[in-house]
């Protein structure tokens, strides 16, 4: 059961970063797969455990 859901934006507990979570690896401790653009407008991937993430601020 995921506490969040694919599409939802979320960030970092200290970090102001908007990430998009796009997908689940639920075999994995850091199962959250997040997508973002960087400053020069790069995709960027990463992989989050839930605990680290929290509905980003809108």
């Amino acid at each position: 059961m995921n506490m969040f859901k694919k599409g939802q934006n979320v960030q970092q507990e200290f970090g102001n970063q908007i990430m998009k979570i796009i997908g689940f690896e639920p075999e994995l401790i850091e199962n959250v797969i997040t997508q973002w653009e960087d400053e020069e407008g790069t995709i960027v991937t990463g992989k989050f455990m839930e605990s680290q993430l929290l509905p980003a601020e809108e």
